[in-house]
């Protein structure tokens, strides 16, 4: 082997072990533990040890010979029962899964239309030359780079009914079920609007201008101007920015987590949050992992579905 493909072996190096270490096996190990039962139980053992003084030196009796003590040990052993589907098979009858799908859909069917249209409406506003667009343009992306479990938190304190920045409006905004999912809807329409404004707005710059002066000649009206000649130029990417909000809307943990802890009841405990539970509060390892291959699956299914739509539009 030469040099020069030695080093692009050393360079490639740590990016292929980190891919392997973190998301092949436990990709990979989920799966494994989707077939199986995983039970958590304590063994408590019984061990004869020696009495030791301060010195650390065996204590001895009145016949010279080391005095015992029984210690008991527990220790947790996790121990796993193949079921075959049947974890996937506890899916279609779980309310809690039903519970936790309804939430997500709701959110999915509110949050992304919404933030799809703000920032389409966001996009053309900002493609027009008005004054300090540079400075506001910043100013309206910086959501995006807050992390959303800050943001949960922030407006959890936004949000408190006791001493909350708004707890004078005396609005519910986290005690009752419909208003902390609005809340939560709320929130991620606000983080998540600039970056489809930023796409939208980087679609639009790119169409010609040639296409504008054209409509313009022709008489079009702003409202012809938005129909004819925006909208078709931007359906592709209309249609991969709902793909990534889609696929990441049915991913949604963060803010719920921080914000709602899946409350009040279940009221916010969308798909992703009610596996964590699962697996991570109630240690039921088996089914959370069939948990979250049943929402990969879905997530894979409706990218393929869009991708093939797509791709019979352009043929």
């Amino acid at each position: 082997m030469r040099w020069t493909g030695k080093i692009r072996f050393m360079l490639l190096a740590p990016a292929v072990i980190w891919v392997l270490a973190f998301t092949v096996f436990p990709l990979g190990y989920s799966l494994y533990l989707a077939f199986y039962k995983i039970e958590q139980k304590v063994e408590v053992t019984r061990v004869k040890e020696p009495i030791l003084d301060a010195e650390g030196k065996p204590v001895l009796d009145d016949q010279g010979q080391p005095r015992i003590k029984t210690v008991v040990k527990k220790d947790q052993v996790n121990i796993a029962t193949f079921i075959g589907i049947d974890n996937f098979k506890r899916l279609f009858g779980d309310p809690q899964v039903g519970e936790a799908i309804r939430v997500t859909a709701l959110f999915v069917l509110i949050a992304v239309p919404l933030e799809l249209i703000f920032g389409f409406l966001l996009a053309v506003l900002f493609n027009q030359h008005i004054f300090g667009r540079p400075v506001l343009r910043a100013i309206m992306i910086l959501p995006i780079f807050a992390t959303p479990l800050a943001v949960g938190y922030t407006f959890f304190t936004i949000f408190y009914e006791v001493g909350g920045p708004l707890a004078w409006t005396g609005i519910p905004f986290l005690s009752s079920p419909n208003g902390a999912l609005a809340s939560v809807i709320l929130v991620d329409v606000w983080q998540w609007t600039p970056f489809c404004f930023l796409v939208f707005l980087a679609g639009l710059q790119g169409v010609p201008d040639e296409l504008y002066e054209a409509a313009r000649v022709d008489g079009a009206s702003p409202w012809d101007m938005l129909k004819e000649v925006m909208l078709p130029l931007l359906v592709p990417t209309i249609i991969i920015v709902l793909l990534l909000r889609l696929a990441e809307s049915l991913k949604l943990f963060d803010i719920p987590f921080s914000m709602t802890g899946g409350g009040p009841g279940v009221a916010t405990q969308p798909f992703s949050l009610l596996a964590f539970r699962t697996g991570l509060r109630f240690f039921d390892l088996g089914y959370a992992s069939a948990m979250a291959y049943a929402l990969l699956i879905v997530v894979m299914i409706i990218i393929t579905l869009f991708f093939r739509r797509m791709r019979f539009s352009y043929e």
